[in-house]
């Protein structure tokens, strides 16, 4: 939507342009990533906040549920970091021990992270140290979201704070995986835009975790956004955990580019915020790729969650697998949107979609929208959608056998979930992420 003057702005995006003003003193000094941000602004000045005559918006309105904007975060007091590190609930046992990346208010804080086990074969280096050295890697950043035409991902190239920028060396096999933890600090509602970019050289082999953790009331905004660059014959392992806050709005963006023979397996956990949105841009860039996006939602009260997955085959012989699983309860809303697109000259490719939801009350709502787009004509692909209630046989089957109905209907919920979860594939972060969800079932 146009923005004829400042007379059609809500507050929201009034608080938006007056954010970038501020900061335009500074973005001379950062070259290239400057005249990104300026030109992305320009693309984002001229729609605004999305909304639903969008059509990938469609059912997720920002401009009308996003009416006014907190104030940009500070850099966190010590003593309220430590607090909000304090809050972070463990994840798995003495068999996850990860190298932890803190990211607090959408600052890398390198004192609070722990990196000690990283060798030379892992970089892991914040924004505002590559800017002030002018580092090389900064003509990387940008060229993956460049491709994506997507209003939150142009908000953030726009007004991105800090982050990291993370880079594995070639042929190296990471043991431990790297987790990229999210807080937010203080009692006080906060907007965040938290940018990273990953770098896996070919032939190399790590696994992370991507988390957003959230305790109490405070309405904070998050608007996140990662580049992910997957060369050849490597191997990756993605998780990402989003238990924000009850009140909270995140909206996380995610864009992939897969190298030739790479595999990519990635999941996303929807928990948390009272509105969501995780958007996956994937571009298969080589031959004989193999990936898969599964995505497990757990969603009650008035939650809004929004998964949606653009995958683009450019190449021949690749193969994935697109598979969402959800759990709506009371009046909460579940939104799949999956979008295949099978290029001209991507021919044998294979792609699957299926997207399962469970309706566990009258009010619960679920919206499944899976596409395919195929200009090819040697091919496999296929989609499909279901709705419904708890299998009554099943649940016959066991309160026959003695089990009470309450647990019969959560072990089935569990069951269906964690199923979603079990497609990462991973032996150390399967276990964790499966209690993790088994937890939340659990009101725990």
């Amino acid at each position: 939507m146009a923005q004829d003057g400042d007379t059609n702005r809500t507050a929201a995006e009034t608080a938006l342009f007056e954010w970038f003003a501020a900061e335009a003193g500074t973005r001379a000094e950062e070259g290239s990533i400057g005249a990104q941000r300026q030109e992305a602004f320009d693309r984002f000045s001229g729609q605004g906040l999305p909304h639903r005559r969008v059509e990938a918006y469609k059912y997720t309105d920002l401009r009308a549920t996003l009416r006014t904007l907190p104030p940009v975060a500070e850099a966190p007091a010590s003593a309220e970091l430590e607090t909000a590190l304090a809050a972070v609930p463990p994840l798995g046992g003495e068999e996850l021990v990860p190298s932890r990346i803190v990211i607090a208010n959408g600052r890398f804080v390198p004192e609070a992270s722990d990196l000690a086990a990283l060798d030379g074969a892992v970089s892991v280096r914040g924004f505002a140290e590559l800017l002030l050295a002018a580092d090389p890697v900064l003509g990387r950043i940008g060229t993956l979201a460049s491709e994506v035409d997507d209003p939150m991902l142009a908000l953030n190239t726009a007004l991105f704070e800090d982050g990291v920028v993370i880079t594995v060396a070639d042929g190296a096999t990471v043991n431990r995986p790297l987790e990229i933890l999210h807080v937010a600090t203080g009692s006080d509602p906060v907007t965040t835009m938290p940018r990273h970019a990953v770098f896996v050289g070919e032939g190399a082999s790590v696994r992370i975790l991507e988390r957003y953790e959230g305790a109490g009331e405070a309405a904070h905004v998050t608007n996140a956004a990662i580049e992910l660059a997957v060369a050849p014959r490597a191997s990756v392992v993605w998780a990402k955990l989003q238990a924000d806050g009850t009140s909270a709005t995140h909206i996380g963006t995610t864009t992939v580019a897969i190298g030739t023979a790479a595999r990519l397996n990635h999941l996303t956990i929807n928990l948390g915020a009272k509105l969501s949105r995780s958007q996956i841009f994937a571009r298969v860039d080589g031959e004989e790729t193999d990936i898969a996006f599964d995505t497990a939602t757990f969603i009650t009260g008035k939650q809004h969650a929004d998964q949606t997955l653009v995958v683009d085959h450019k190449v021949p012989n690749g193969v994935s697998r697109e598979r969402f699983r959800s759990v709506v309860d009371d009046q909460a809303k579940a939104i799949v949107q999956g979008r295949i697109n099978v290029w001209q000259y991507a021919q044998k490719t294979d792609a699957r979609m299926m997207s399962n939801a469970l309706l566990l009350s009258e009010g619960a709502e679920a919206v499944n929208k899976p596409e395919l787009e195929i200009f090819a004509d040697d091919v496999q692909c296929a989609h499909g959608a279901t709705a419904g209630q708890i299998d009554e046989d099943a649940l016959f089957y066991l309160r026959s056998r003695g089990v009470p109905k309450r647990l019969a209907e959560r072990l089935l919920i569990e069951s269906f979930l964690v199923e979603a979860v079990e497609g990462l594939g991973d032996d150390t972060l399967v276990p964790a992420l499966s209690e993790r969800l088994r937890s939340a079932l659990r009101g725990e």
